[in-house]
């Protein structure tokens, strides 16, 4: 039983591993190419990251719009402001590109000036009718063309802001992708492989560049980017980790060995997420290069270990079983701290989360395993270490820097303490500067020609994103009431008046395009209808919504007419302003509107986003909390004092205030990616805590219980691996920032940032910490006695155990 117990189990694995060294590189090798199996599984998400649960009443709202009117997200728009556009050789070659996007079976509409229908009576059916705009015959007429550009611009009110901007003189097409392949895969080969190569086409053929924008279309090119960027981080992350891993230790077989066991680490990471059926999303696509950046914190502490015991005796083999039985135990604890840092995304309620929660935290135990197991073998079967080798343990740069630490530790406490307390009210003011961004695209990457298209629209169209109105007369034909069309174009007033909207589209600018075709098209007679017309127009309204199934004025109504829809579009730079909004909106809805005879619903992609990103906030905000205690629990279990758990958790606390009083006056605002970091950064920062207190734990036992010179002998052993780890997790994170994404820059570079502020609080205000509480803590020694009776051991153990073979 002792032998389980303790520091004996060490002692059982460590005789495991290497008396099975070849049975478990076979078990190795047979797990990565089961792994490798299931590769073929995995695929990028072809649906948005949707981070509010599905149960919530803002989703509840968001599924009950699409029931009735469809995915909102279907929409391709193509503009220019090209004079050009209605001379003869362009005007054709803009024609024949939207016939042949229209021939294309993915497209289910295509409404552009070529192909304008002019609503015109019938009194014989009683009905509209639609007429050609374009007589195709005279396309080569210039005078032609220069007639229907004024009759465009000034005829054809209900379509300003949906096909042209009049005082710009801009001009869009809209394209309406089928619904049913909008969250599939065949979107994305249609826009990668038929709709771009007919823009190009375009462009060579006339030289006029078309701006193209639309959720389908940003959503494509934005997931191309992603994908296009883990391989990218991959290599980044391996050349950049292997140059740092080489100058520490100076050892081409140290630096062969620890990408040995990461590659392996990335080949398992894409082999689980394909073998748990997740698909690749914004947030699992960083899961390789997080196993990298990981991974090799674990190589240098087996590693180093393993110089240090060699350079203490020379003898291998007992260098090697050391290797696992003294750092085994601290190891396992720090990634077992860190995995807990990811898993607590999993209690977030959120399936986009609990993907990457899952996943992250079984990939953190594997890269243990695997360098638990790789590292010792591998050594087992090469010669020992020379002097070269291990000249990094006396390096004088290095022996200066800690020589500063211990003397600040030493004589200047309370310099330590009063920049800590500095720190702290810095980041506290920079806290109150803060802002929550709700925007779709902010994280998008802004270098791409895609992202400036979406702001050329916002500009002239104010803005791509949808923000959607649902109004439920609970009437059969009560949306085509002339009295609730009156309250809708109130309601459209007051959307107007808001600078962040677009002009709304609803049935109350159908109504206005129906009393304007019955009074042969003059624009004068853009309006709704008077009582009096009504009873006379609403045969024809109806009759003309029953016929022709490419009527898109059907998007405004519901089937049987009780449902009404009103679509404006927001600028998303504009996203923080959400929730104001969306209250203007509702004031005025309460109004006209009241709850006891109607039903309005906000919905929309820009609202459930800017909705979602709070819901996260205040999710991982309670996760966060339950990683403090967590680690409290785990310091608690160590030490058995309050005060131990007080002097843990304020050297983690303190990094990530001063993070976010930087994001503060940064003007970096909380998103998802950014929300992100404090989780991420709290489980990688509090594995220097906890490897340092588990060796002061150990050094206490072999110092007599002397506080002052235990915190010492920590330095020593396990200082070098800290800084080294650090450093390491620090240029890891920071091969985030070759992103083209504004989102993963800020997570690489917050993350980086603030593990270099946990590096240096660890290495000075923590043992400051535990050297000013000495004489507290040494009154609660007797906890640990039973503990020490066996760490005491644990050497004498060894050496017998070595005496013995």
């Amino acid at each position: 039983m002792k032998k389980m117990s303790g520091i004996g189990i060490w002692e059982f694995i460590a005789r495991i591993i290497l008396r099975n060294r070849i049975v478990i590189l076979c078990g190795i090798v047979l797990i990565t190419v089961l792994l490798a199996l299931q590769w073929k599984n995995v695929k990028f998400t072809q649906t948005e990251a949707n981070l509010i649960p599905a149960d919530d009443k803002v989703n509840v709202d968001y599924n009950h719009f699409l029931r009735n009117f469809g995915e909102e997200g279907n929409l391709i728009v193509i503009a220019t402001k090209d004079e050009k556009l209605f001379t003869p050789k362009v005007f054709q070659a803009w024609s024949n590109l939207m016939q042949k996007l229209k021939s294309d079976k993915e497209v289910s509409l295509v409404i552009s000036v070529d192909n304008l229908q002019e609503l015109v009576k019938n009194d014989t059916l009683q009905s509209f009718e639609l007429k050609p705009f374009v007589n195709p015959n005279k396309l080569n007429d210039q005078k032609y063309l220069d007639e229907l550009k004024s009759d465009f611009f000034n005829k054809f009110p209900f379509y300003q802001g949906l096909l042209f901007n009049k005082e710009t003189k801009a001009i869009r097409s809209a394209v309406y992708i089928d619904k049913k392949i909008v969250n599939t895969k065949a979107r994305k080969e249609y826009i990668l492989n038929k709709f771009i190569p007919e823009i190009d086409k375009f462009y060579k053929e006339t030289g006029i560049k078309p701006h193209v924008s639309g959720m389908p279309y940003i959503r494509t090119l934005n997931a191309k980017t992603i994908i296009d960027e883990i391989g990218l981080f991959i290599g980044a992350a391996l050349l950049i980790t292997s140059l740092i891993f080489f100058y520490f230790f100076r050892s081409f077989r140290a630096t062969v060995v620890a990408m040995l066991v990461v590659i392996i680490g990335v080949m398992w990471s894409f082999g689980i997420m394909g073998a748990m059926g997740y698909q690749i999303t914004v947030l699992t696509a960083l899961v390789p290069t997080l196993v990298i950046v990981i991974g090799i914190p674990n190589c240098i502490f087996f590693i180093n270990k393993y110089h240090q015991e060699y350079h203490k005796h020379s003898n291998k083999a007992k260098a090697l079983q050391r290797v696992i039985t003294k750092t085994g135990t601290a190891t396992l604890m720090t990634n077992i701290t860190t995995a807990v840092g990811f898993a607590t995304f999993i209690i977030t309620n959120n399936d986009l989360l609990k993907e990457f929660g899952v996943v992250t935290t079984i990939n953190i135990i594997a890269i243990y395993t695997l360098s638990l197991l790789i590292i010792p073998i591998f050594f087992s079967y090469i010669p020992p270490p020379n002097a070269r080798h291990l000249g990094h343990l006396e390096r004088k740069s290095l022996t200066f820097f800690f020589d500063w630490i211990v003397n600040t530790v030493k004589f200047r406490r309370f310099g330590v303490y009063t920049t800590a307390v500095v720190l702290l009210v810095f980041g506290i003011i920079g806290i109150y500067e803060i802002k929550i961004s709700g925007s779709i695209i902010e994280d998008m990457p802004k270098k791409t020609e895609f992202f400036e298209d979406i702001r050329f629209f916002e500009k002239e169209f104010d803005g791509v994103m949808p923000l959607e109105i649902m109004i439920d007369t609970k009437k059969k034909n009560g949306a085509m009431k002339l009295t609730n069309l009156r309250r809708m174009e109130e309601l459209e007033e007051t959307i107007i008046e808001i600078p962040e909207l677009s002009k709304p589209l609803s049935i109350v600018n159908v109504a206005k395009n129906f009393t304007q075709a019955y009074y042969n098209g003059n624009p004068e007679f853009y309006l709704l209808p008077s009582s009096q017309e009504e009873t006379f127009l609403i045969p024809y309204i109806k009759n003309s919504l029953n016929n022709g199934k490419d009527n898109q004025l059907k998007s405004y109504i519901n089937a049987d007419g009780s449902i009404a829809r009103m679509t404006t579009f927001i600028k998303d730079e504009n996203g923080e302003k959400m929730e104001d909004i969306e209250a203007q909106i509702r004031k005025k809805v309460n109004k006209l509107f009241p709850s006891e005879r109607y039903e309005v619903i906000i919905t929309g992609k820009a609202s459930v986003f800017q909705k979602g990103t709070k819901y996260l906030l205040d999710n991982l905000l309670s996760s966060l909390l339950f990683a403090f205690l967590l680690t409290g629990g785990l310091v608690a279990i160590m030490f058995r004092s309050f005060k131990m758990v007080l002097v843990a958790i304020i050297p983690n606390l303190l990094p990530l205030i001063m993070t976010a009083g930087i994001m503060g006056f940064l003007g970096i605002p909380l998103k998802p990616s950014t929300l992100l970091v404090f989780g991420i950064a709290f489980g990688l920062s509090v594995d220097d805590t906890l490897r340092f207190l588990a060796q002061y734990r150990l050094e206490l036992s072999r110092n007599e219980w002397k506080i002052k010179k235990s915190v010492f002998a920590t330095f020593n052993d396990a200082g070098i691996s800290m800084f080294y780890t650090s450093i390491v997790l620090f240029f890891g994170f920071s091969v985030f920032m070759l992103s083209s994404f504004g989102g993963t820059v800020a997570l690489g570079g917050l993350v980086s940032i603030t593990l270099c502020f946990g590096m240096l609080s660890n290495l000075v205000l923590l043992p400051a910490l535990v050297l000013t509480l000495n004489k507290t803590l040494a009154n609660e020694q007797e906890f640990l006695e039973p503990t020490i009776d066996i760490l005491e051991q644990s050497d004498e153990k060894l050496d017998e155990l070595e005496r013995n073979k």
